[in-house]
């Protein structure tokens, strides 16, 4: 794998933040840097146990093209381990 898309999910800690009164969060500035992330950027919100996770919209895009592409592959894997 080349060595960007490993650095690419490398794990980090950024910091904390508080929530505000209308539940907004800050994402701290070495986190939006890091990720590209930019005034007016889409991000889904999930809930994980009692954690939450953001992702930016165009990653979870850039996800489904991938699945879509190889989804015959993937239907095959999938039966062969019933």
């Amino acid at each position: 794998m080349p060595k960007e898309n490993i650095k690419k999910w490398q794990k980090k800690f950024y910091g904390s933040t508080v929530i505000g009164e209308r539940g907004q969060v800050v994402i701290p500035k070495e986190a939006r840097d890091d990720l590209k992330l930019k005034k007016g950027d889409k991000v889904l919100v999930f809930g994980v146990g009692e954690s939450i996770t953001l992702m930016k919209f165009s990653e979870i895009k850039k996800i489904m093209n991938y699945l879509e592409k190889h989804l015959k592959k993937l239907k095959r894997i999938i039966r062969s381990k019933k």
